[in-house]
């Protein structure tokens, strides 16, 4: 019992946290349950606090291997390439990703019997609808953003981001960017369409006037655009070295900018836009499972680390407690407004098969225009 609070508190001080917090629950710290003494984690970069993974690595004995992704398009050609047999033992799948990797076989579902803390994930994330698929659990919910608006203070007026029009305004020609992926869902709902493609699951022909819409749309305004991008960091240097000054983002990004005190600031417009939650997964036959839900479960023990792992990604964490281990910058800089939120629309992956048969050619044509 003296070794269980002595770990407790050195894995507090780790995370930069106050011994009034020992009430907590302690870090998952049984050894018995080991394989390899190690768990292979393919997350995107910032998700897993570096003191967090030190600390879980000298409690548990268990060397966290991590591989950055950059799109959940690279995970799942990773994952497929290596079946039956995969080296991953945790990836980071959004929810409206599910499907694709659940029809291919390729996900086992959650134990959440093996999940002590599994309580400390907000209902409204743990119990929704999204996240249970055939009976079973199929992630779980670690941190959920947005799509949104991002937008430099000093050079655009809030009034301008109000619309995804800025985004094809002459005025900041060459100094937009955006995700073509991502931003052709964006297109879709700006246009007055359901980006989702639910809307037009059974009348597949609508659905190709729809995305062709938006290509066309991209095609047309693509001279304005100063770089298509891939991942958070890309975009974050972008702004701080102000080649851009608008740009459709992930949330989790352009918070820890605001954090970091750069003069931007993200919105939903009123158009809309769409919401996603990342889940921590567990791929069939993974090597180490009994260590990934060791980790799995050490990460959702104290709402600290549900908080670090905001502060070091911008993301909101699902833990019901995280946000009052966050400042008020923290806390302003990683949320939306309630009417924010009412525009924000939970992806949809019912037409995901139809959806990206449509949109993957139509972002080729894009980049080839």
């Amino acid at each position: 019992m003296p070794q269980i609070w002595t770990d407790r508190r050195r894995v507090l001080k780790g995370l930069g946290l106050g011994a009034g917090a020992l009430a907590a629950p302690h870090l998952i710290l049984n050894r018995a349950f080991a394989q390899e003494k190690v768990v292979n984690v393919w997350t995107y970069a910032n998700f897993l606090p570096d003191d967090f993974k030190a600390q879980f690595q000298s409690d548990t004995g268990i060397r966290i291997q991590e591989r950055l992704v950059t799109d959940q398009g690279q995970q799942f050609n990773l994952l497929a390439a290596e079946q039956p047999n995969p080296s991953v033992d945790i990836l980071t799948i959004a929810g409206h990703r599910f499907s694709q990797f659940i029809t291919s076989g390729l996900l086992a579902p959650i134990d959440r019997s093996r999940l002590t803390h599994w309580k400390e994930i907000n209902p409204v994330y743990s119990e929704s609808s999204w996240l249970q698929i055939d009976g079973q659990v199929w992630g779980m919910p670690i941190l959920a953003g947005a799509e949104g608006l991002a937008y430099n203070t000093e050079l655009v007026t809030p009034e301008e981001a109000a619309s995804w029009a800025v985004m094809f305004d002459e005025k900041y020609s060459g100094q937009t960017a955006y995700i073509i992926q991502d931003f052709m869902s964006v297109a879709m709902l700006y246009l007055g369409y359901d980006g989702n493609m639910v809307a037009y699951k059974d009348d597949p022909q609508k659905a190709a006037a729809v995305v062709a819409e938006a290509r066309d749309l991209l095609i047309k305004s693509k001279g304005q655009v100063r770089n298509f991008y891939d991942g958070g960091a890309e975009v974050q240097q972008m702004f701080v070295n102000q080649d851009i000054a608008l740009a459709q983002a992930w949330s989790g990004p352009i918070s820890k900018l605001i954090m970091d005190g750069f003069p931007v600031a993200i919105t939903i417009p009123k158009e809309g836009s769409y919401g996603f939650v990342y889940n921590l997964n567990i791929p069939k036959n993974a090597p180490n499972a009994d260590n990934a839900y060791q980790l799995l479960d050490a990460i959702l023990a104290t709402p600290e680390v549900g908080a670090a792992m905001t502060r070091s990604s911008g993301f909101i964490s699902t833990v019901t407690k995280a946000p009052e281990h966050l400042n008020e910058l923290e806390r302003k800089a990683s949320s939306f407004s309630e009417d924010e939120l009412k525009r924000l629309i939970f992806f949809d992956t019912t037409a995901d098969k139809l959806k990206y048969s449509l949109v993957d050619p139509a972002v080729e044509a894009i980049k080839a225009a």
